[in-house]
């Protein structure tokens, strides 16, 4: 009798434990547009530590809807955050600064963790997009990464046609028509078969190959050839899914140029410049404000200009934003 009284009890433990465990917490009561509407306003930081309290708040955070809505909110300038790269003093590291108005920790730079730094302890950013980065081997030019910093997922891109003396150039972006990720690899190379060497003049690749891969697919398309020589850095300025580089001045074209690159049609076109007369110095850099192609120069005695082109390929909407004077800090 005590015995079946005891099995009668267990089993009745058991029955208000599940019961327990079945029932639904208050978030999980709400309508599902409601729960994405709540988390697409957090901080990435608070977003992926939601995804690790259970499998359905997993999906959650995973669900392409609050992706797609929490990337519109950080495009508006809210809770922006930056990703800083370092390579001082022996290894490259990533930094993460969040400038949320609600982060109060007093650590307000913390340090990212870079899963596959073990095989690539040397690297460049080539780029970044809506959360994304595209890193680069800096030793050896050979692995290329697309790489989440905050999830720490990964994918390394498949190895592209290689030349025996050849520089790169490289681009990475997201166009919102074709919802698609391309990195762009322009490459130049010479002939070596009728190459001789000489040290006084200055290293000329007269060949070029430009090289797409699509996020996704399973191998790299060329394009052909590019009538432009790029000034030898990475993409600086997304804009509307079209890539941004600056020429380098030619014999018969010693103007610089500003060159797009449209992800969609894959068409290399001349965007309108403004009259800054700056691109012809060395120091200058394209850049991103509030969604509109802009021109950073570095003049004389720590000037900065800043010009921004309010309608997109439109010369006369270049207009100067600010201009800074730059000191350096006293000793």
């Amino acid at each position: 009798m005590d015995l079946d009284l005891e099995k009668h009890g267990k089993r009745r433990k058991t029955k208000t434990e599940n019961d327990e465990q079945q029932r639904p917490t208050a978030m999980e009561t709400l309508p599902n547009e409601i729960i994405v509407d709540i988390l697409s306003r957090l901080p990435i930081t608070s977003l992926v530590q939601f995804k690790f309290v259970c499998k359905r708040w997993r999906a959650l955070a995973q669900d392409p809807v609050l992706v797609d809505m929490h990337l519109s909110l950080k495009a508006d300038g809210n809770d922006p955050c930056l990703i800083l790269h370092c390579d001082f003093p022996i290894r490259n590291q990533l930094y993460f600064l969040e400038l949320s108005a609600c982060n109060q920790d007093k650590e307000k730079v913390k340090r990212l963790y870079v899963p596959f730094q073990a095989t690539m302890p040397e690297f460049d950013v080539v780029g970044s997009c809506n959360g994304l980065l595209c890193l680069s081997d800096s030793l050896y030019n050979d692995a290329l990464y697309v790489h989440n910093p905050f999830t720490m997922d990964y994918f390394e891109l498949p190895k592209s046609r290689q030349y025996p003396d050849q520089e790169h150039v490289f681009g990475f972006g997201f166009h919102p028509k074709t919802n698609e990720y391309k990195v762009v690899k322009v490459v130049y190379y010479r002939n070596t078969s009728n190459y001789s060497y000489s040290r006084a003049r200055r290293t000329v690749y007269s060949q070029s190959d430009v090289q797409i891969f699509t996020l996704g697919s399973s191998s790299w398309r060329s394009l052909g050839k590019v009538s432009y020589q790029f000034v030898r850095r990475p993409s600086e300025a997304l804009v509307d899914g079209r890539l941004h580089w600056v020429s380098r001045p030619r014999r018969y074209h010693p103007a610089r140029r500003i060159i797009s690159f449209d992800l969609a049609d894959e068409q290399f076109r001349e965007v309108s410049k403004p009259d800054c007369g700056g691109l012809n110095r060395c120091n200058f850099h394209l850049s991103v404000l509030r969604g509109c192609l802009a021109v950073a120069v570095y003049g004389n005695y720590g000037k900065l200009e800043i010009w921004i082109m309010k309608r997109y390929n439109d010369k006369e909407s270049g207009l100067k934003s600010s201009s800074l004077e730059l000191t350096p800090p006293s000793v």
